[in-house]
């Protein structure tokens, strides 16, 4: 059987987000289609070297970040969040690996380079996803994202020269990009044609026929209560504090109204995590806010907690696609978004979801009020997002076309 390994910068249960979901689905696609897909990583965030999760072998390597000096703490922030790891195990085992249809690579850098290399000694086609990590992040998030190595002496640059690392988009068989704005972005920047938009997709029966009234009881919720929510990670990439700040406002005009907001995901920014607890304790909201932590994906609790809410709201800085959006519609639920990155192609304002300026909390207040007061136009939004959503954006519709590219790939090594 053939197989098809996909190569994440690390892939934790506990720590699920966007590419985890992608990954994942993706998997399970191609091995309903008759191929072995697994997932080889870093131990970052998950020391069990091997393990099936749902029918998907994942295999986890040793792995350091090449500076002199770095503490516990971290070494802890570059695993939550965009750490340039080295992992000579994955590599050697990359290498070794025997009927390998595609060596697919989710992360860039030296551990992308390490793929980038073994596929070529195996004359093997390489494919490079971009979740968003390269053309489409702000530079102020961009420098938060290696603080943590700051002041450390980079021993491992060799081994980037080595891996080719800073040449991996370029020698590419395909790079796909999920978000449309990084991939006008990439087009406009690589000098071949080897680039594809691939965007997310959702399994629709993952999300439906939620227990409303069970999701409520879960959260302490009244069963009247007008219900906003974001189900994606604590971050502020995010922008939840927006969220808590149009809520603050939206509770303060509207006396009497039982209004309810969800927070909840895995938490990859602790200090950002507090920042919102204080603002929530500043207002006074702690009966009126549920940070929940985060939730097995596509489990009945989150299918649960999904459909106790009236209104989806990710209201992030930016966004390369927007996946929870999908998992929103697929739920039933209208939703809110910033107008950034993917989300601009993605949601159609007054169509099936509303737009809000980036970083505008007076116009979210206005948007999440609106949807409140009219039950009508909730419903109205949420038919047009799943319609949408089962139409374009299904996971055996992103196989489909993800099946011509490695056969384009494929092509090109005959």
């Amino acid at each position: 059987m053939s197989r098809i390994l996909h190569i994440p910068r690390r892939f934790a249960i506990d720590e699920w987000g966007g590419t985890e979901s992608v990954i994942f689905n993706l998997c399970k696609q191609q091995q309903a289609h008759g191929y072995q897909a697994e997932i080889h990583t870093s131990r970052a965030l998950a020391s069990t070297a091997r393990e099936i999760w749902r029918d998907i072998p994942i295999r986890r390597y040793r792995y350091c970040y090449p500076f002199f000096g770095l503490s516990q703490a971290d070494v802890h922030a570059l695993d939550k969040k965009g750490g340039n790891l080295l992992s000579l195990d994955l590599f050697w085992h990359l290498l070794a690996a025997r009927d390998v249809r595609v060596y697919h690579a989710h992360v860039l850098k030296r551990m992308g380079g390490a793929v980038l290399t073994a596929a070529r000694l195996r004359n093997k086609p390489f494919v490079a996803t971009l979740h968003g990590n390269i053309f489409d992040v702000p530079p102020d998030e961009a420098a938060s994202i290696v603080e943590p190595q700051q002041g450390h002496f980079e021993w491992g640059k060799p081994f980037g020269a080595l891996f080719r690392s800073r040449h991996l988009l370029d020698q590419a068989d395909a790079v796909l990009c999920v978000g449309f704005s990084e991939y006008e972005k990439a087009k406009a920047v690589l000098n071949h044609d080897r680039v594809y938009h691939l965007p997310n997709g959702v399994t629709p029966e993952s999300f439906a026929n939620g227990d409303r009234a069970a999701g409520r009881r879960s959260l302490g919720w009244p069963d009247d209560a007008i219900a906003f929510g974001c189900l994606s990670r604590i971050d502020p990439q995010k922008n939840q504090l927006l969220l808590v700040k149009a809520f603050a406002a939206l509770v303060a005009g509207n006396p009497g109204v039982p209004l309810r907001l969800l927070l909840g995901g895995p938490v990859t920014a602790p200090a950002y995590h507090q920042e919102i607890i204080a603002r929530i304790g500043h207002h006074h909201l702690e009966a009126h806010i549920t940070l929940h932590p985060a939730v097995i994906a596509e489990s009945p609790l989150h299918r649960d907690l999904l459909t106790a809410l009236d209104v989806f709201v990710l209201p992030s800085r930016h966004e390369p696609f927007g996946i929870v959006i999908l998992e929103a519609w697929a739920a039933g639920l209208p939703v809110i978004a910033a107008h950034v990155g993917g989300l601009q192609k993605l949601v159609s304002h007054g169509q099936d979801g509303m737009h809000i300026p980036p970083g505008d909390v007076a116009a979210l207040t206005t948007s999440m009020e609106t949807l409140a007061r009219e039950p009508k136009l909730r419903r109205e939004l949420a038919s047009a997002g799943h319609a949408k959503m089962t139409s374009q954006y299904t996971w055996e519709a992103v196989h489909s076309r993800l099946e011509e590219i490695y056969q384009l790939t494929e092509i090109r090594h005959l």
